[in-house]
C-alpha cells in the first residue's frame, strides 16, 4: 500500500475522532473547532482544484466563500424577520433550509466564477493574481456598503438552519454533516482528477501549446474548473457562516483569500488530502498559539516558509513522496 492513501486515512481518522473524543469529555468547543477545519478543508478543497490541478493562482477566493455567506444571509434573514425575500414582481419566502441554501449559494458562486474566470483567464501570472484579487475586493467593499446586510458590521442569523433528519444545533451531529460534505467533495475531486477532463487540465497547467495542438482549448478547461472550484468554495462560506450564525465582509476580504491559499500550500497543492491537513494545521496552531499571542501567525508563517522551502510538495508531500496520478 502506497503512503499516501494510508496517510489520508490516517488524517480522516484524527478529524473523526476529535471530536468523538471531544464529545466524550464533554467538551463541545472541541467538536466546534474540528467542524470549523472540516468547513475550511472544504473551502480548500474547491481552490486546490483550481490551483493544484489547474495552476491558476487565485487570491480573489475569498470572493466565492463570502458570495456563499452572504446567500446563506440574504434567505435565512427574512425567516427571523418574519418577513419575504421580496414582494415585487412575485412574493417569494426566504427559507431555512439548508439544502435549499447550499443550491442558492452555489449557484451564485459558480456564476460570479463564471464571471471573474472569464475576464481574469484572459491573463496569466501575476496578472491573474491580481485581477481576481481586485474581484475580490471589489465585492467586499460592495459588501461593507450594503447596509441592508449590516454594512461593515456583518449580520447575525440567530437560528441555525435546518437539515432533514437532523438536529443542527447538536454539535457532534452538525460536524458529521460538514464532513458527510466534505468527503462527498473529496471524492468528487478524485474523480475529477482521475477523468478525462481532468487529465486534460493538468496537461493545460504543464503545457498548454500540447494541448491546443491536440484540438482542447486550455482557456476553456481552466473556466470549467474555476467555475467548479467557485461553486465548492460557496458551498464551504454557506457552512462558515451556518457555523458561526454570523455573516460579515471579513469572508470576503483578501486576507481570507491568503488563508485558503494557506491551507492548500501547508498541505500539499494538487494533494487529494492537502487542504485537509492545511486546514486541520490552521486551526490547531489558532486554539493553540492565539490564546498565548497575538502575533501567532508568525509561527504559522514561518510553517509556511519551511514547507515552501524543505516540502514542496505540503505536509503530505514531505510523508508520502512523490505524488502519482494526483492521488
Amino acid at each position: 500500500m502506497r503512503r499516501e492513501p494510508l496517510l489520508n486515512a490516517l488524517i480522516l481518522l484524527a478529524l473523526l475522532a476529535v471530536p468523538l473524543a471531544a464529545q466524550a469529555l464533554d467538551e463541545p468547543f472541541l467538536v466546534t473547532l474540528a467542524t470549523k477545519a472540516a468547513i475550511l478543508a472544504l473551502a480548500g478543497v474547491g481552490l486546490n482544484l483550481a490551483l493544484g490541478l489547474g495552476g491558476m493562482v487565485s487570491l480573489g477566493h475569498a470572493a466565492f466563500f463570502g458570495i456563499g455567506g452572504y446567500a446563506m444571509a440574504v434567505l435565512a434573514a427574512p425567516v427571523q424577520a418574519y418577513e419575504p425575500l421580496m414582494t415585487w414582481p412575485m412574493d417569494l419566502p426566504g427559507t431555512k433550509s439548508m439544502p435549499a441554501i447550499w443550491l442558492a449559494a452555489m449557484a451564485a458562486g459558480a456564476l460570479a466564477a463564471l464571471v471573474i474566470g472569464a475576464l481574469s483567464l484572459r491573463t496569466g501570472g501575476v496578472y491573474f493574481i491580481m485581477i481576481t484579487l481586485a474581484f475580490a475586493q471589489m465585492l467586499y467593499y460592495f459588501a461593507v456598503s450594503w447596509p441592508a446586510y449590516g454594512g461593515e458590521d456583518g449580520i447575525s442569523i440567530y437560528i441555525r438552519n435546518g437539515f432533514p433528519g437532523l438536529d443542527t444545533l447538536d454539535p457532534l451531529q452538525f460536524f458529521g454533516l460538514c464532513l458527510g460534505v466534505l468527503l462527498l467533495a473529496l471524492g468528487a475531486m478524485h474523480l475529477i482528477a482521475r477523468s478525462r477532463f481532468g487529465l486534460a487540465l493538468d496537461g493545460a497547467r504543464q503545457n498548454p501549446e500540447r494541448v491546443a495542438a491536440l484540438g482542447l482549448r486550455p482557456a476553456r478547461l481552466k473556466l470549467i474548473a474555476f467555475v467548479v472550484s467557485g461553486a465548492v468554495t460557496a458551498l464551504a462560506g454557506a457552512l462558515f457562516a451556518d457555523l458561526n450564525r454570523f455573516v460579515s465582509p471579513s469572508m470576503l476580504h483578501w486576507q481570507t483569500s491568503g488563508e485558503i491559499m494557506v491551507f492548500v500550500i501547508l498541505g500539499g497543492a494538487g494533494r487529494l488530502f492537502g487542504p485537509v491537513a492545511g486546514a486541520a494545521i490552521f486551526v490547531l496552531l489558532e486554539h493553540l498559539l492565539g490564546g498565548v499571542s497575538d502575533y501567532w501567525k508568525l509561527f504559522l508563517g514561518l510553517a509556511l516558509l519551511g514547507i515552501v522551502l524543505f516540502a514542496r510538495g505540503g505536509l503530505i508531500g514531505a510523508l508520502a513522496g512523490r505524488a502519482v496520478a494526483h492521488d
